[in-house]
């Protein structure tokens, strides 16, 4: 018995393996080539798994690591920080996406409850595929990034709250619901007040032991994990309170390093299982459902996130790459399925409905992702529609600045500042709605616009400046700009922002006459700090101070 399970575990990590290389290739993320290699090694295909409750052990497992290091990252202190518009987009997105996935659900002939998690299910969007893709791609520190990022993070914390209701909506009356949540949110509260009152002084001692602290992580994710799992609650639920419970102390990055490898190893076990688990892919009726739902999630998840974005008043590009960023359903979904089969609320086909929509829907998102900047161009003019203009300056673009500069946060911010010291006529374009507000509250003259819109560089006769700063670190927003300027025959300076080596070289290539690269700029600040201050504490001293006093002068941007 031991030996063929040890067999069954090398051959579904050696085909994971195998289909983690081709999907790196292909530009897909690792869960399709998990899900994937659940379905050659399933009765379907290959029939490998023999073993399959162990299997399904190991994959319970897994998911509570991952919601343990999910929950770790939950802190309730990152909601203050995220910002209204991935608040307002995200509780928006869930509650539209959930009321008309349940609706299309019923109309397809699925029951009260199975539509209810299937609808949850496809409220969610996917962490680990976006921030990944996004990573790839070096935006997650632009505008769209940091707010898909934020809606994310909402998701989460309203995926945690799912987790935790839906195990008791067949308890009974609203009664018993009503007691058995109660139950939930004592334990929880029990929980969550022991770490506080001893974990801050307990993690600081158990960190001079990297095994210890280790231990001490897995241990009390587990033993939460089998507490709620006796009082007959869903162990992935008492995971994911063990990781927030842990959340605000200052060692969590330390703990999600050390148990990340022990449960990337369990996380295949889990999607493998669970890819195992489709019984069919000739069933026409299972397929059409699929794709009807597939085809919302591609398309009309992306427009109900870009209908809120425009309330909230950001522009159509914004609104365009932060919804192609979330069209597909997530790694919760599925485990919220999971938690529906292990309670016996949803049936195995509902389970294989869940694994092809995971399928379609993150295969396809991941090229949306990668070229979303391509089909935002080809899109530009239907996308109008989602153009927000409720922060747009009622002012007509008459004079002629002498200056122009792209980006009005951070490296702008202090641009802006040397700019009004110097008294010269400058103006800011910005397409974040904050950062506009920020800079009229300050007298400084702005627009709301991005360097994509072509009516809007036209109103700047930019062949009439004679500077054009962008501190936009984005190669195509540049590369747009310098066409422009050229196109307008100006004869302007233009300095680009860029935060890779290879990318200022392309600018420069373009003809950028100087690409601004901070982290090179910060480098040789550094180094110029390090030979006049040495070691001297009194000198390091009054450079904390004048850069404290910089910091708090920038604080509103």
């Amino acid at each position: 018995m031991t030996e063929e399970v040890l067999i069954e575990i090398s051959l579904i990590i050696g085909i994971a393996a195998i289909t983690s290389i081709i999907a790196r290739a292909i530009k897909q993320p690792p869960i399709i080539a998990y899900l994937i290699s659940g379905i050659l090694v399933s009765p379907l295909v290959f029939g490998i798994i023999k073993s399959d409750s162990l299997i399904q052990i190991f994959a319970h497992l897994g998911v509570a690591l991952l919601l343990f290091i999910v929950g770790l990252s939950l802190d309730y202190r990152v909601l203050k920080d995220i910002g209204g518009v991935a608040v307002f987009s995200g509780i928006g997105e869930i509650i539209v996406t959930g009321i008309i996935g349940f609706f299309i659900a019923i109309g397809l002939g699925l029951s009260y409850t199975p539509a209810l998690y299937l609808a949850a299910a496809l409220a969610f969007s996917s962490t680990i595929v976006v921030v990944k893709i996004l990573s790839d791609k070096k935006e997650t520190d632009t505008l769209h990034g940091r707010i898909a990022i934020g809606i994310l993070i909402v998701e989460d914390f309203i995926a945690a709250l799912v987790l935790m209701i839906l195990p008791v909506i067949e308890t009974g009356t609203y009664a018993t619901i009503l007691a058995e949540l109660g139950k939930i949110a004592l334990l929880i509260i029990a929980i969550l007040a022991i770490s506080a009152l001893s974990f801050k002084k307990l993690t600081h001692y158990l960190a001079k032991s990297q095994e210890v602290l280790f231990l001490f992580g897995i241990g009390w994710a587990l033993t939460i994990a089998a507490l709620f799992n006796y009082l007959g609650f869903s162990l992935e639920i008492g995971a994911l309170i063990a990781g927030m419970s842990l959340a605000s102390t200052k060692y969590t990055i330390e703990l999600s390093s050390k148990i990340k490898p022990l449960r990337d190893f369990f996380i295949v076990l889990f999607f493998v299982f669970f890819g195992s688990q489709l019984t069919t892919i000739s069933n026409p009726e299972l397929i059409k459902q699929a794709v009807i739902f597939s085809v919302f999630i591609l398309i009309g998840k992306p427009i109900i996130i870009m209908s809120f974005m425009k309330i909230a008043g950001y522009k159509k590009r914004t609104n365009f790459l932060t919804g192609a960023s979330i069209a597909q359903i997530s790694e919760f979904s599925l485990i919220l399925i999971l938690l529906g089969f292990t309670l016996g609320h949803i049936s195995q086909d509902l389970m294989s409905l869940a694994i092809l929509i995971a399928l379609i829907t993150i295969g396809i998102s991941s090229y949306s992702i990668y070229y979303a900047h391509g089909l935002f161009d080809k899109l530009s003019g239907i996308l109008s529609i989602f153009d927000g203009h409720k922060y747009n300056k009622e002012i007509k673009i008459v004079s002629n600045y002498d200056i122009i500069v792209f980006g009005g946060h951070r490296i702008g911010s202090m641009v802006v500042n040397t700019l009004k010291k110097m008294k010269l006529r400058f103006i800011v374009i910005d397409y974040n709605p904050k950062v506009i507000l920020d800079l009229t509250k300050k007298g400084v003259d702005c627009v709301y616009g991005d360097a994509s819109d072509k009516e809007l560089i036209e109103d700047l006769k930019l062949d009439k400046a004679k500077l054009v700063i962008s501190t936009i670190p984005e190669l195509d927003a540049n590369t747009l700009i310098k066409y422009r300027l050229n196109e307008a025959n100006s004869k302007a300076i233009f300095i680009a922002t860029a935060d890779y080596l290879n990318e200022a070289v392309d600018l420069y290539e373009n003809g950028a006459d100087y690409v601004i690269i901070p982290h090179l700029l910060g480098g040789e600040y550094a180094s110029k700090m390090l030979e006049q201050n040495k070691t001297n504490p009194e000198k390091y001293k009054k450079e904390r101070e004048g850069h404290i006093s910089q910091l708090k002068k920038l604080f509103l941007y």
